[in-house]
Formats: structure tokens, sequence, C-alpha cells
């Protein structure tokens, strides 16, 4: 399983380019980054000087996140259609093969029409990814206090999520599969085993303050191996059911860090280091 950053986490470390030399730096080998500044440094570089500083630092782009904007008007989605088509077209260029977004738990929208419009419009983005090649992570979210944020619940659980997929109908979608929201829907490591690797995207690792279970909050998370969590359940999971692909870390704060980027990226490395030993994956 490659160990992989997002920019949640790592403070203000720069351009794409100097978040690559970082993550190589701190031995990751992997980051996500946004379709648009990947199309524009294939546009200033060129995709075969990009590929190879790619292959020089030993890095790869894992995933993208999805720029469409889904929850909102049908016109507000379909003026997005073309910019997927540019991000797809770009994250295949540099053998990027993955991209994600996230299913908030309540909405303030009908929840039965929701999902019917949103079943379809999940299933136009996953029909303009196949043909580059890229997959579709869908991520549950579990926290509790977003469960009642808006009106009325929708989707929070892994089962419901694996429903929603079948429904979508599309091949090349499947989980983006979060050690938090794995935590915070009280799921154990059985429910990792009853999967199938194919059904996972993406996997994200961070960790939870040890609060009782309904007070975790989505936006207070801490670096892995510092909380709560049985990150080694999880990662002795996925790997036991043959998952080979990424696990990113993500970490979403109240606010940004005011410590410097080279110290939280020592931070995570140092994470990884421990999470991944006690998994017995070093």
């Amino acid at each position: 399983m490659l160990k992989a950053l997002t920019r949640a986490g790592i403070g203000a470390v720069g351009s794409i380019q100097d978040f690559v030399r970082a993550a190589a730096e701190h031995e990751f080998e992997a980051i996500t980054a946004g379709g648009t500044e990947l199309e524009e440094w294939i546009a200033q570089d060129g995709a075969e000087s990009v590929n190879s500083f790619l292959r020089e630092q030993g890095i790869q782009i894992g995933s993208i996140g999805l720029s469409v904007q889904w929850r909102n008007s049908e016109e507000e989605f379909r003026s997005g259609l073309a910019r997927l088509a540019k991000d797809a077209e770009a994250a295949a260029a540099v053998g990027c093969t993955t991209c994600t977004t996230y299913v908030l738990p309540s909405t303030d929208h009908n929840a039965a029409h929701f999902m019917a419009i949103a079943t379809r419009r999940l299933r136009t983005c996953a029909q303009i990814l196949a043909p580059y090649g890229i997959s579709f992570g869908l991520e549950f979210v579990g926290p509790h206090h977003l469960r009642t944020r808006w009106a009325n619940p929708f989707i929070w659980g892994l089962q419901e999520t694996l429903d929603w997929i079948d429904a979508i109908g599309e091949r090349n979608v499947g989980l983006l599969f979060d050690s938090y929201h794995w935590y915070t829907n009280g799921l154990g490591v059985d429910d990792i085993l009853r999967l199938d690797a194919s059904q996972i995207v993406l996997a994200h690792i961070n960790d939870a303050p040890d609060v009782p279970l309904a007070e975790v909050l989505d936006n207070e998370r801490v670096y892995p191996g510092e909380g709560v969590i049985d990150l080694t359940g999880f990662l002795r999971g996925l790997h036991q059911i043959g998952y080979t692909g990424l696990v990113a870390q993500e970490i979403l704060t109240p606010q940004p860090s005011t410590e410097p980027s080279s110290v939280l990226l020592k931070r995570s490395q140092e994470a990884f280091r421990k999470v991944y030993t006690e998994a017995g994956l070093q």
C-alpha cells in the first residue's frame, strides 16, 4: 500500500513541484492534486517533462478531487462537466487513475429527490472519467454532528454507500475508504474483511482524539498513531483483502497549523512509520 499525502495537515508546502519534492524527501510515494494545477503544470512544462520529474522523485499523482459541483443546481452541475473532462485528460497524462468526492450525511434538499438527482449526476461523472482510465471514489462521511447539520438525513454508512454504488451502476465507481469515517460509524476490522479490494478506489488515514464517539468532530483530526483509532487493524484489514493502492493522510483541523511545513511533514513521516510498523507492514 503506497504511502501518500494530501495537502491537509502539512501546512503551506508551496507549488505542486514543491509538494512533490517534499513528499519524496519524507519517504512518501504519492500525492493527491487538483486537476487544474495538473493542467497548468503540463501546459507550462509539457507532459514528458512532468512525467520525467515525477519518475526522478519517485512520486505518483495518486488522485484528483472532483471539481464538478454535483450537490447544487442542475445548471451549475452541467457547467462543470467540461472542466471535469479537462481534469481527467490532465490526470491521465501524468498516470493518475483516481478521482474522488465526498458525500455529506445530511442535506437541506428532500432526501429522496436528492438521491435520484445525485445518482444521475455521479453516473454522468463516472462516464466522463471512464474513457481516461480513471476510477471514481465516493467517500461516506461518518461524524455524528454532520448527520444533523442539515435538515434531512442522507447517507453516512458503508453498506448504504456500497448499495448506492451498485445503483449508480458504473464499473469504475468504488469507495474512498477513510479511517475516520470507518471509526465514527463504529465499524471494525471484520467490516473491512467483508470487502473486496476491487471495491476500494482510495484509502485515507488519520486519527481521532479520545472523546466519546458521538462527540468526534470532522475537523478535529490528529495524525496517525496520535489518537484512539485502531489503525493497526485498519491497515492490516486492507492488506489482508489485497488492497495495494494509496493510503493518503488527510488531517482536517479547525484552523491551519502555524508550524512550518517541514515540521508537519516530518511529523507525518514519523506517524506513517509508526502505524505501518505496528501493523507489520514496514
